[in-house]
């Protein structure tokens, strides 16, 4: 069982990355020094209090020493609106970690982490903690969603991009460039977080392989504590004859990639 807190966190950076994308950095000591790397926390919006539902988000980041969580959101809809207009010294109300995260990373051979879009935030700490820099794949649909570059760079590791419309990387999907990195070295694991095709993608290349990997499943969560039911996703079941359903948040978010059963 995941133990959680719940917190008054305070915003101590809110900042454009680029675009739509935001960086908030939170001061909440328990949360910091509990998450691992695919954990979500959920935070309640000041001054959308009359919406009952809180919204999820990765961490991005846990920094112990100095308290601190980093999540990067994408501003897609009113909360994320309301989200990114909020100053430092701002308190919001977040409850985590929650949920599974990734398993840790092999010592003896280099992983390969991918990212879609935003979810590259959420393998961020992955690769922070990873006893051997991984091999980054990034993929967006374009320029624009390319984003934390620099930051795996920093952290010693490869960096590998593609777009679907050629702005900048190679053109085309990111499981290209998987595919052409599998060819070059036996990866250790792969570990993944994107949109769901993304995902199907990555899972049926390296499940085609035998290859061990992790996904981290985007589905939309209202409770977030795997007392509603709205989050769940198909597993196969224990007999591998059928599926059965399993909350993305509480025996999630993060399924290894032959346990979903993929429409």
């Amino acid at each position: 069982m995941v133990k959680s807190f719940q917190s008054d966190a305070t915003i101590t950076c809110n900042q454009q990355i680029q675009g739509d994308y935001y960086r908030m950095l939170l001061q909440a000591p328990d949360i910091a020094a509990a998450a691992k790397p695919g954990q979500f926390i959920h935070v309640q919006i000041p001054e959308m209090e009359h919406r009952i539902l809180r919204r999820p988000f990765s961490i991005s980041d846990a920094d112990p020493a100095n308290s601190t969580l980093t999540i990067v959101y994408k501003v897609v809809g009113t909360g994320t609106a309301q989200l990114k207009k909020m100053p430092p010294g701002t308190q919001v109300n977040i409850l985590g970690p929650r949920g599974k995260g990734f398993s840790e990373l092999p010592t003896d051979r280099r992983s390969i982490l991918v990212g879609g879009g935003y979810g590259c935030a959420a393998i961020y700490l992955l690769a922070r903690k990873a006893p051997i820099p991984p091999l980054i794949l990034l993929g967006g649909r374009s320029h624009k969603d390319i984003i934390m570059v620099d930051e795996f760079k920093a952290l010693g590791c490869e960096v590998r991009l593609s777009t679907d419309d050629g702005s900048t990387g190679e053109k085309g999907r990111v499981t290209l460039l998987l595919e052409k990195a599998l060819t070059e070295f036996p990866a250790g694991r792969i570990a993944a977080c994107g949109p769901v095709p993304m995902l199907k993608a990555v899972a049926a290349l390296c499940d085609s392989q035998q290859l061990d990997c992790e996904v981290s499943m985007d589905s939309v969560m209202c409770c977030g504590m795997g007392a509603c039911f709205a989050c769940v996703i198909k597993r196969k079941a224990s007999n591998q004859q059928g599926w059965t359903y399993v909350r993305a948040c509480q025996e999630g978010p993060v399924f290894k990639s032959t346990e979903v059963f993929w429409d």
